[in-house]
């Protein structure tokens, strides 16, 4: 498990510009030079905040990825998919 890598790619939503705009058009490829496991890229592709969360992603870093449109996730996804874990 990588959890730095989880939240670095947050972080970088937050501060990079061109890296989001990567994030939103080809994330995968804006995800290739970051420490994470397997699992934790297709829940970055997926927008599977949930289980990025349960692998120790930051839950305001995470709060991030809707914020800027990122993986394809809207506001009211991203609070649909983090209430699966209630």
């Amino acid at each position: 498990m990588s959890v730095y890598g989880i939240n670095k790619v947050c972080y970088q939503v937050q501060m990079d510009l061109n890296f989001r705009e990567r994030m939103r058009h080809d994330p995968a490829g804006a995800l290739a030079d970051f420490p994470l496991t397997d699992q934790e890229r297709r829940a970055f592709i997926e927008g599977d905040v949930a289980t990025l969360f349960c692998l120790g992603g930051h839950a305001f870093l995470l709060s991030r990825l809707p914020r800027f449109g990122s993986i394809g996730l809207t506001r009211d996804e991203y609070i649909r998919r983090m209430r699966t874990l209630l």
